[in-house]
């Protein structure tokens, strides 16, 4: 089980948004790369990084702060964010990024997703966010017709390696993550499926490391990290202990 810390990008800095909503946006740290590795400090394993400003454009934004990132940290990064065409995906696979999340894509493109999953297995990531239940686009703009589960059975077998689900209606307000709904996704796929969207506090982090939470890849932890509701070593220290993993250095 992973716990990933979460950098949002937004004009060159580390935000968190409120409900998806550009203009409610809190800055953390000017500098994303100095809280990258702090994060890394602090023992976290898997970076998840996401450019807002190219979500909304369509493409990447904050290419200089995720290559301060990738220059300065050890472990794997993943990001999503205005990612939506093959020659993008591969540049930044080049740069050094574990996986590439593709999100409004998915909906817009399935098939360029699939040919991703073929060219480069293992390192394309599918980013899953719903409003109600159906997915949004467009940097959460747009809502479609199309369910979370219909939309992640599109790419069984097709070389995903995750997919990561994303509850608008829950993410930046530390309501705690939807998890009848992650599980249900969790169980409908073969995908490892990441929890990501509300994550508040160490109540989260406990029932995650519960054996049946053990079907998720992980989760994602964005505001509570920041405002300091998850301590960053007992968190790990759970999640390693429920793993088998131990106590964490």
């Amino acid at each position: 089980m992973i716990l990933f810390p979460a950098i949002d990008l937004k004009n060159g800095e580390c935000v968190r948004l409120k409900l998806g909503d550009m203009d409610q946006a809190t800055v953390y740290n000017t500098d994303p790369a100095a809280q990258a590795l702090a994060f890394q400090q602090q023992g976290f394993e898997y970076l998840h990084m996401v450019d807002l400003d190219g979500a909304f454009a369509g493409e990447s934004r904050n290419g200089s702060a995720v290559d301060a990132i990738l220059g300065t940290v050890s472990m794997p990064v993943q990001l999503g964010g205005g990612i939506r065409r093959l020659e993008q995906i591969e540049a930044w696979l080049e740069k050094g990024l574990a996986r590439v999340i593709l999100g409004t894509v998915a909906v817009r493109d399935p098939d360029l997703v699939r040919a991703a999953g073929r060219l480069f297995p293992g390192k394309v990531a599918v980013g899953i966010d719903a409003r109600g239940g159906r997915v949004a686009v467009e940097g959460w703009a747009e809502t479609s017709e199309l369910t979370a589960i219909d939309l992640a059975r599109q790419f069984e077998d097709a070389g995903i390696a995750a997919i990561i689900y994303t509850d608008i209606d829950r993410d930046g307000i530390l309501t705690g993550i939807n998890w009848s709904a992650t599980i249900e996704l969790a169980n409908a796929v073969s995908i490892p499926v990441i929890a990501s969207g509300g994550l508040a506090s160490m109540d989260d982090i406990e029932q995650m490391a519960n054996p049946e939470y053990a079907i998720l890849e992980g989760a994602i932890s964005g505001r509570a990290l920041y405002d300091g509701r998850i301590d960053a070593s007992d968190a790990l220290a759970l999640l390693n202990h429920a793993s088998g993993k131990g106590s964490h250095a």
